[in-house]
């Protein structure tokens, strides 16, 4: 069943309310230069391919890129926005693949879908492993995965 819900969610979502199969589409988020800029800053990767703009104009990708792990943070934040806002959850295993490059001015959306559920080592908390795909604005997949989350389970 796919969702699409709204920017921001206020009701914690709990392991008991996710299905296999469920799956939630995000709202954008568009890449902008402050955003490599500043990732640069904080990451010390002042790699030319995110920080020479002269230099990438003969590149293959004809400019500036932005920086893999920059991209993975904005897909979990857009995941947090419509899929576990609220909840309690640990962000606990990732398996990764950079497809393809980002650019200033792409807009990003993550596609989700719920693909195993089972119990965890403790009684107060599920696993639920998810496939996410991170799309640009032309719908081509630039990063791909699977993540694995632990989500507390309703009290009771």
């Amino acid at each position: 069943m796919l969702f699409l819900p709204p920017v921001s969610r206020k009701r914690p979502r709990y392991f008991e309310d996710l299905a296999v199969g469920d799956e939630y589409v995000t709202p954008g988020r568009t890449v902008t230069e402050a955003d490599i800029v500043i990732f640069a800053g904080l990451s010390g990767d002042y790699n030319v391919l995110h920080t020479d703009a002269e230099l990438m104009k003969s590149s293959i990708f004809g400019e500036r890129i932005a920086h893999g792990l920059l991209v993975l943070s904005i897909q979990h934040g857009l995941l947090r926005r419509v899929m576990i806002e609220g909840s309690e959850d640990r962000f606990v295993a990732l398996k990764w693949k950079f497809r393809g490059p980002v650019k200033i001015g792409d807009t990003l959306h993550l596609r989700v879908r719920v693909v195993d559920k089972r119990d965890g080592d403790d009684a107060a908390w599920g696993v639920v492993t998810m496939e996410r795909e991170v799309l640009n604005q032309r719908g081509e997949v630039v990063q791909e995965g699977q993540t694995e989350h632990l989500i507390a389970r309703r009290a009771g």
